[in-house]
């Protein structure tokens, strides 16, 4: 399995930035896809993810400026980041998770892409 993240960098605050990740090795469309972030010293935590069904739900510090979007054909799982703060520094995962009865069947996890917010 693999879960290839890129589009992180440096971008002034304000800015926007669009990270993609690129799966293989799952059956993509069965998966929850998500991203979620790690800022120094702090837990890591959800930014958003998107069911398989289409199902959208968002970290609280997001909702109105990131937007996850998914494509089953191509495999890949984006999240468009606008009104980028500097608080939005932190190293960002891709995530793939499959449930099913309520019971995790997989969870894989994308070795992150450093996103730095400066003001």
């Amino acid at each position: 399995v693999q879960l290839q993240a890129s589009g992180g960098g440096l971008v002034q605050a304000g800015r926007s930035l669009r990270l993609s990740c690129a799966a293989s090795g799952i059956i993509f469309s069965l998966n929850t896809m998500g991203w979620y972030r790690q800022a120094p010293g702090k837990q890591r935590e959800l930014v958003a993810h998107i069911t398989s069904g289409g199902s959208i739900n968002y970290g609280d510090s997001v909702k109105g400026r990131f937007t996850i979007s998914r494509d089953n054909a191509k495999k890949t799982v984006d999240l468009q980041m606008n009104s980028l703060k500097p608080e939005d520094t932190a190293v960002y995962y891709c995530n793939a998770k499959r449930v099913s009865m309520s019971t995790k069947i997989s969870d894989y996890w994308g070795q992150g892409t450093l996103v730095t917010v400066s003001s």
